[in-house]
């Protein structure tokens, strides 16, 4: 891969080729940090619109700050005692993963930066009240010399009453070789145990059409479900579905790269099929993405197209499906603050717009409630603020 940047006269920077995953430009290098603020109930400048609602009609949805004080959350659910689980990619660390004699990530993304603790797992209550169930978590991150984004806790999932996280700031390549990029069961008191080494297990089993310009060895997982008791996991680099056992056992679902290319798979719900939205390679192309419809013995076909850099996916119980989408101004090249927003598709096919001004946004989840919670500034810099759990309460 090849990326060159360009300074205007005013400091603005264009980014003329970018592949990888959540990487910046310039004027956006520095990301998240921790914050000791907490919480907060306080109102943000959010719209929710919808083209086919009349003045006077009621809105589709209401967003508002449900919590914020993270450190770049991702991938979220509700526990069967009704809180809040989010997966937290942490800061990074001080280890090059140049110190070890493994493959590494392509220049300019590589080399990283990590730590074997740091990423954690925090459980919000519906009173707002934050608790890390774990901290001691793989975080890593990218090349910070063009802005590299931050690896760590990936996506928590259910079986029953336990709780699963997929790892992807951890294995050699991201600087952690001690912990490699995985399914970990967590534990009540908070420590946990490998269920199946993704690292292994992905330099084991290639895919068809790997991207060689921003490879990585050890994979990057995003999202993770729970089907029946087996876990389910997308890794976008590869383009792999994955099926983990509780028992360890992992298998290929599909190799998504060997029908559909390099196209970045991210988002997965499931809904007796999976459903697979793709963030696509940088730059950003206003309506490049897609939702795959993939069956469980892995038949691939496109659902719904014409989206944008798709990072969350959510049925509700009237079979409508909601994606979260990350950037969507066919003028940016990068992700950008306050350009994200909501879909929903209907049964039909129609897309509702119902929610924009989101900054950002990384995961999304359904409530108990049939509300939509959503990770917001899950990356960018620090001028942005601490990680945010937006709700979004949906109104029709």
């Amino acid at each position: 891969m090849q990326t060159s940047f360009k300074h205007d006269p005013h400091g603005r920077v264009k980014n003329m080729y970018f592949k990888k995953v959540f990487l910046f430009p310039i004027f956006i290098i520095f990301l998240f940090t921790a914050c000791k603020k907490e919480t907060s109930k306080s109102d943000l400048p959010f719209n929710t619109e919808n083209s086919s609602v009349k003045k006077g009609d009621a809105q589709p949805a209401t967003v508002s700050v449900y919590y914020e004080g993270l450190i770049s959350p991702r991938g979220l659910e509700f526990g069967p005692n009704g809180n809040l689980y989010v997966a937290e990619a942490g800061n990074g660390g001080p280890t090059s993963s140049t110190m070890f004699g493994c493959e590494q990530v392509p220049f300019p993304i590589g080399p990283y930066m990590g730590s074997p603790t740091g990423a954690r797992i925090s459980m919000i209550t519906p009173g707002g009240v934050r608790t890390t169930i774990t901290d001691q978590l793989p975080t890593s991150r990218a090349n910070e010399i063009i802005g590299g984004d931050a690896e760590g806790v990936a996506d928590v999932a259910f079986v029953g009453n336990t709780l699963y996280a997929v790892i992807a700031g951890g294995g050699c390549s991201h600087g952690v070789p001690s912990v490699p990029n995985q399914v970990i069961k967590v534990n009540q008191n908070g420590s946990w145990s490998t269920v199946a080494n993704l690292s292994s297990w992905l330099q084991n089993h290639p895919v068809k059409n790997p991207e060689e310009d921003d490879f990585e060895p050890d994979g990057t997982p995003y999202s993770m479900v729970n089907v029946k008791g087996d876990l389910y996991v997308i890794e976008p680099n590869h383009g792999d579905l994955i099926k983990v056992t509780t028992g360890g056992d992992i298998t290929r679902v599909v190799d998504i790269s060997a029908s559909q290319g390099h196209i970045v798979p991210t988002a997965m719900a499931y809904h007796g099929n999976f459903f697979v939205g793709n963030l696509h390679p940088f730059p950003i192309v206003e309506g490049s993405s897609k939702i795959l419809k993939i069956n469980p013995g892995g038949q691939v076909k496109d659902w719904a197209t014409g989206l944008t850099t798709i990072l969350g996916l959510a049925f509700d119980q009237r079979d409508r499906l909601y994606v979260l989408e990350n950037t969507v101004v066919a003028f940016s090249p990068n992700p950008l603050p306050g350009l994200g927003q909501i879909v929903r598709i209907e049964p039909n096919g129609n897309k509702v717009t119902i929610a924009t001004g989101l900054s950002l946004p990384t995961g999304m989840t359904m409530g108990p409630d049939g509300n939509l919670y959503v990770s917001n500034k899950g990356f960018g810099p620090p001028i942005l603020g601490p990680g945010q759990i937006l709700k979004v309460t949906l109104n029709n």
